[in-house]
């Protein structure tokens, strides 16, 4: 194995920083809480990684080659990287540890989880928040990646979600309902109704929306051959979906806490009837493993406030 591809000990290094700052084998030693046999290998092995003699071992005091004195600032200067780099990486652990990191859906992130946030904040101080959105699937894999102490997402119980499948504990935080809604004609009324007989234009769901999931393991006409649907767009956010049905490009199962403003100035109004529509509930789901103090207290107040 040549010198290139020995592997190196930090100790080493360590050892020869401080044989430069003694002058002498056996204070180095001393100063290493070592015995200086040992002590004398380790500098022995720095040199055949390094390839060159670094201490003229015939000077007393020990005095550092030509080659020892060039390694030397190297030397000192990662050591201090080294040091800076353990110190940054034990405060973005601590900060990590301290924080709290949940995941959300996209919707839920920006129409749920800000008031849900302010209602458990007036039960105590949380401290530093992360919050990361992204579709169902997304969120599910930062949770498995535990990446994410806690999930906010849209559930049922008949459509398993892979936090479900994995036995993850959850709280439902509120009900929600899946409506089929559609933009207004002049007189008020749905521009894309359920019952008029014709295709109707689809704004779906992707297999990645956890809302799309649950749409199409409960409401099987929208997905069957037959149905009298023809999907125009397809996405995995809400509020993209919401967007299209305002400017009437088709019907969209949407959330109705989500359009809630829309639905009472009548800009988007529910058509069908309640076959077509779905219950939902909004779900926090935790790690199953142990977590920070902070993440713990919290999720026993969600807990409490769930039962309240």
């Amino acid at each position: 194995m040549g010198p290139g591809n020995r592997p190196l000990d930090i100790e080493w290094l360590e050892d020869f920083v401080t044989l430069a700052e003694t002058g002498s084998f056996s204070r180095a030693a001393e100063a290493r809480t070592i015995a200086q046999p040992a002590f004398s290998r380790h500098i022995r092995a720095l040199e055949e990684w390094v390839g060159a003699d670094l201490v003229d071992r015939g000077a007393h005091p020990a005095t550092l080659t030509a080659a020892g004195k060039r390694f030397l600032p190297l030397t000192e200067d990662v050591l201090a990287r080294l040091i800076a780099a353990r110190i940054k990486a034990r405060m973005a652990h601590d900060q990590s540890v301290a924080s709290l990191r949940f995941a959300a859906t996209h919707a839920l992130s920006l129409g749920y989880f800000p008031q849900w946030l302010g209602r458990i904040e007036a039960q105590g101080a949380l401290g530093p928040i992360e919050m990361m959105s992204d579709s169902t699937l997304g969120c599910e894999e930062l949770m498995l990646q535990r990446r994410a102490q806690f999930l906010m997402c849209y559930a049922h119980d008949a459509v398993p979600n892979r936090l479900d499948e994995a036995g993850v504990a959850w709280v439902k935080l509120e009900d929600d309902l899946l409506a089929p809604v559609s933009a207004v004609d002049a007189h008020g009324a749905p521009r894309f109704r359920l019952d008029q007989g014709t295709s109707l234009p689809l704004l779906a769901y992707s297999d990645a929306s956890g809302v799309g999931r649950i749409m199409r393991g409960r409401l099987r006409a929208v997905s069957a051959k037959d149905a009298p649907f023809h999907t125009v767009f397809t996405g995995h956010h809400a509020l993209v979906l919401k967007s299209l049905a305002l400017e009437g490009r088709g019907l969209a199962w949407l959330p109705t806490r989500l359009i809630a403003e829309e639905l009472a100035s009548g800009r988007l109004a529910v058509t069908g009837g309640e076959p077509w529509q779905l219950p939902l509930e909004i779900r926090l789901y935790r790690q199953p493993v142990v977590m920070s103090d902070a993440a713990e207290a919290l999720w026993a107040t969600v807990g409490a406030v769930a039962k309240a």
